[in-house]
């Protein structure tokens, strides 16, 4: 515990209850109270009646309007403004709640459940006459708040120099963080104490195609446990970054005390904001169980409903693509050797081949076949438009066209192929950051996917942002984003986004946003690695406010297979593989691996093919960050079940409890588990499949081996 003095503890008992509002969970085992202590505004939260975050400051810094320029002037100190965070009476206090179930376009549950109670408090801040409205929701899972900015005279047009809301922790918590950045989440995860983050976070990050480090920074959402006799676990995030920068959180590792740092622009300033507005809300999930952090849909629920008014072209998808060989280096995505290009002038047909660009009429119509003879429903081409010879490093604007395909990538043909064989293309946009360029050839772009008949597409922000000094989470990039989602939809086109910000439970919002990639998936396997405890990881972090494009299925895991001496391994086993199909859910479901190597394991690809990759529920059967993560999921509109767990470099026994079956039915359950000699090192292609007859009172034991995994395919016997 932290020390408090003992005058300090006492000027605080004077204070509480000056001007202080309780607010109470539906269930009522969470309470947060709000107060203003000499005109500040604080919070803090309780659980069972025990504090789980302190008092805590709320409120915001400005910048006079006009004053800024540079981002040095930021921190001129005549340059202050007058700030949102202190001088306030409260002057009015509105309590709300509200208990509905709504249903998502795609989701892992067919109903969710948004049930809170809410809190709105109007602060005056007399001195400069005007007003804003802090406010709580409370659920059964946590707490969320925002701040909200009525339109009024003095309080107009405005800049936010920062967000200054604190959430102040009483123990030094264990914690699975990633180190704070504008840019990217491709980070490996690091597991430490919160005192601990200072020292190991100069080592805590590697290179990146665009970073830009926040310095002792960690990234939301974040997951922590405190650990001990009681153990509790909470996750801080946010929800709805809609016209504002996403957040990190800076931390004081002494007082364990997190404060919001927003993704400044390329001025240095953090938001322009023009009332009526409000800021993203900031959340904190806590339980005593990790499975029910892992099944809150809190960020979903404080995000608006969609005003879609057709959303019959959303729709799951389980897909294959010309990609891993590229990622792994069998392959390219340019066309020729040329390495200096022009959109429009230069002629590509003149230019020499390199022989080595996947993207080819030959490769994709091979894909094609194997997708169909499969029963996927989408094939990724990346690499088909012309523009990759020179498309990385060079801070290059007029970069691609998102229309012009390179000479030996017939589009109509492939497409007339692929729709004659049940099979929907998927376009790859790369943007290379030049965020300007897409939005102006974004209507020409999903033109072009309208006239083929494409209805997803997948974009990429590798790179460095043009606005040239703007960031991949500043306010305009965010709005970027939002831009590109809301043009789709007028094309009725899916997008995956990659290297975009992180969601934040916007699918609710913009449920064409399918997915998003925004942290260290499958891809990083060949440019360095990921940890084994990583997938059991994701989950309590990244896929907290959205679903993310993994890219799992990987089944020829080490990469001398094609390059003899090749070092280079994905850290987990092929029964692994396919326990991140449940593990994770994707609505847009890849399988990665190339066609030959499925066809050497067509017995263990088969629950790729049963799979679904949309849910009617979901069930987390046990969990905890970092170790291990078992999931049970009820496919959309049938009575299957799947089943899939997953460990880190630690072997473990599970037995799996089909509890959750109908009572009185008989099921086939065809069990995916790692074989007994199986290993992620030295022998990862090792797996075993069996059938058992199983009802909601069997109980069945699994081995998971270091970096192994399962999966259970459950159908009901007729």
């Amino acid at each position: 515990m932290k020390k408090i003095t003992i005058g300090a503890a006492l000027f605080s008992l004077m204070l509480t209850g000056v001007q202080a509002q309780t607010l109470k969970s539906p269930d009522g085992k969470f309470e947060m109270n709000f107060q203003l202590k000499s005109g500040v505004p604080y919070y803090n939260l309780k659980y069972d009646g025990n504090v789980v975050v302190e008092d805590s400051k709320l409120g915001l810094r400005l910048l006079k309007d006009g004053d800024i320029q540079f981002a040095s002037e930021i921190e001129n100190k005549n340059n202050q403004g007058k700030n949102l965070n202190a001088g306030f009476v409260k002057t009015a206090e509105k309590f709300d709640s509200k208990n509905e179930t709504w249903q998502p376009v795609l989701g892992e549950k067919k109903n969710y459940i948004n049930n809170y109670n809410e809190l709105a408090v109007t602060l005056n801040q007399t001195e400069n006459d005007r007003h804003i409205i802090i406010k709580f929701r409370l659920f059964n899972d946590g707490l969320g708040f925002r701040y909200e900015f009525p339109q009024q005279k003095n309080l107009n047009y405005f800049i936010i120099k920062e967000e200054d809301s604190e959430i102040d922790l009483p123990w030094d918590t264990k914690a699975w963080w990633l180190a704070g950045d504008y840019d990217t989440e491709e980070y490996q995860t690091q597991t430490s104490k919160l005192s601990q983050i200072p020292a190991i976070w100069p080592k805590s990050f590697d290179g990146n195609a665009s970073q830009n480090l926040v310095k002792n920074g960690v990234q939301i959402p974040l997951m922590m446990k405190k650990e001990g006799a009681n153990p509790l676990y909470i996750n801080l995030a946010e929800a709805a970054v809609i016209n504002y920068p996403a957040a990190n959180l800076e931390l004081d590792a002494t007082n364990y005390k997190f404060k919001t740092h927003l993704t400044p622009d390329a001025q240095g300033a953090k938001g322009y904001m023009q009332t009526p507005s409000t800021t993203p809300w900031r959340t904190i999930i806590v339980s005593p169980k990790a499975e029910v952090v892992l099944d809150s849909k809190m960020l979903f629920n404080l995000n608006e409903p969609t005003k879609y008014t057709d959303t019959s072209y959303i729709h799951p998808t389980k897909y294959m693509g010309v990609w891993w060989e590229m990622i792994i280096g069998k392959s390219q995505w340019a066309y020729s050797t040329a390495n200096n290009v022009h959109i429009g002038e230069t002629d590509f047909t003149k230019l020499t081949s390199n022989g080595n660009h996947a993207a080819n009429n030959t490769k994709v119509k091979e894909y094609i076949d194997f997708a169909s003879a499969n029963g996927f429903q989408g094939l990724l081409i990346e690499g088909w438009n012309v523009g990759w010879e020179d498309w990385f490093g060079h801070s290059k604007e007029f970069v691609f066209d998102f229309i012009t395909p390179y000479p030996d990538f017939d589009i109509k043909m492939l497409n007339d192929y692929a729709h004659s064989k049940g099979i929907k293309l998927i376009m790859h946009h790369e943007t290379s950051g030049s965020a300007t360029n897409y939005e102006r050839w974004a209507d020409k772009a999903f033109q072009l996917m309208n006239k083929y008949g494409y209805d997803a597409t997948k974009t990429g922000y590798v790179g460095n942002i043009i606005p040239r000094g703007e960031h991949h989470y500043s306010q305009w990039t965010i709005n970027h984003y939002r831009r590109i989602i809301e043009k789709a939809n007028e094309y009725k086109i899916m997008v995956n986004s990659h290297e975009s910000v992180r969601p934040t439970g916007e699918s609710r919002t913009y449920p064409n946003w399918i997915a998003a990639e925004a942290a260290r998936g499958t891809e990083f396997e060949a440019f360095g690695g990921n940890n084994p405890d990583h997938q059991t990881i994701l989950p309590f972090t990244r896929w907290m406010g959205g679903p993310m494009d993994y890219t799992p299925g990987i089944f020829q895991t080490k990469l001398d297979y094609y390059f003899p001496g090749d070092k280079r391994y994905v850290k987990t086993t092929l029964a692994k593989q396919l326990g991140l199909y449940v593990v994770m859910y994707q609505p847009l479901q890849m399988a990665a691996d190339l066609p030959e190597n499925y066809a050497r394991h067509m017995d263990a690809f088969q629950f790729i093919k049963d799979v679904a990759a949309d849910w009617d529920d979901t069930k987390i059967l046990s969990a905890e960050p970092g170790d291990f993560i078992h999931t049970a999921r009820k496919a959309k509109g049938t009575d299957n079940w799947f089943v899939g767990g997953i460990t880190d470099e630690n072997a473990r026994d599970f037995t799996v409890d089909f509890s959750f079956l109908d009572k009185g039915r008989k099921y086939e359950a065809t069990i995916y588990a790692d074989g007994k000699d199986a290993d992620y090192i030295n022998n990862p292609q090792s797996y075993q499949i069996y059938k058992k007859t199983v009802d909601s009172k069997t109980k069945l034991p699994i081995h998971l081996v270091r970096s192994g995994g399962y999966a259970i395919s459950v159908k009901p016997v007729k």
